[in-house]
């Protein structure tokens, strides 16, 4: 009994620790424009964010749709019902392997480069880039920014029934299919 309690306990020391990165919902944000009548741009958000980063670099973030907000209620419910469809796609995804050179940094420093990966959104899969500044404020915290928006086109996820259903309701001659992106999280560990 004893031998192999210490079998299992060195096969545990033998193994590398795997800690998982949990993002802080509480301090991360993800904004997206929206351009009506060719020249009225306004700031939205999504209030909830979840997400993990592996000590190997695979990222997951999801987004409850339904957390959409774009400072009118009614608008929010629209773009839940007739935009992003909640009831049969109620989150979006975006998964990635994030290059080991954004992972191996010392407590203080950061670094920029790109994160490439799949956004799921809508049912439809579609590969997204953004290009990224990381920075370790401690040995347990980071936190990762966007440093230029990514434009998400609507179209690349058949989302332009939902959008022409959102500038009939509205009565607006146009609303654009280019959305830019950003976000700041933190992860901890």
């Amino acid at each position: 009994m004893m031998k192999r309690t210490l079998l299992a306990l060195s096969a545990c020391i033998a193994l590398p620790a795997s800690a998982a990165w949990t993002l802080d919902s509480d301090t991360s944000s993800l904004h997206f424009l929206s351009t009506k009548n060719a020249q009225i741009t306004e700031v939205h958000s999504f209030d909830e964010l979840s997400g993990t980063l592996s000590d190997g670099g695979q990222l997951s973030v999801t987004v409850p749709l339904t957390s959409v907000n774009t400072s009118i209620e009614l608008r929010d419910t629209r773009m839940q019902e007739m935009l992003f469809d909640t009831t049969n796609f109620a989150n979006a995804t975006f998964t990635a392997d994030v290059p080991a050179e954004l992972m191996k940094l010392k407590k203080g420093s950061s670094t920029t480069g790109s994160v490439t990966g799949e956004l799921d959104l809508h049912g439809v899969k579609a590969p997204a880039t953004f290009q990224v500044i990381v920075s370790k404020l401690a040995n347990d915290k980071l936190t990762v920014s966007t440093t230029a928006p990514t434009v998400i086109n609507a179209s690349s996820f058949k989302l332009e029934g939902g959008i022409q259903a959102l500038q009939d309701v509205a009565k607006l001659s146009s609303i654009t299919l280019a959305v830019p992106v950003t976000f700041s999280v933190t992860f901890e560990e």
